[in-house]
């Protein structure tokens, strides 16, 4: 029959310190990946509301044509063809 080894450890108080600071770290990294799982959602979703905005853009072009729309008020003015030259 083989004697079993004694095992080997570190003292309670360190081991109870490296666990807190292991939990920290997989708390830290959890909330990393929530965080970047959150800010994906937020791109699709800023995406998603630019291109219905690209949409009433067209439309409101295709009824006033080339025109600098005033968000405030809704005024508008049409853009001069040097204004469209230097913008694109």
């Amino acid at each position: 029959m083989e004697a079993t080894e004694a095992k080997l450890s570190i003292k309670t108080n360190e081991l109870k310190e490296l666990q807190e600071v292991v939990n920290k770290i997989n708390q830290a990294q959890l909330e990393v990946g929530q965080i970047e799982t959150r800010k994906h959602m937020l791109l699709h979703s800023l995406a998603t509301v630019q291109d219905e905005l690209k949409a009433i853009q067209d439309k409101l072009e295709a009824e006033y044509g080339k025109v600098s729309i005033n968000i405030q008020d809704g005024t508008y003015e049409p853009i001069k063809e040097d204004e469209q030259q230097a913008n694109t």
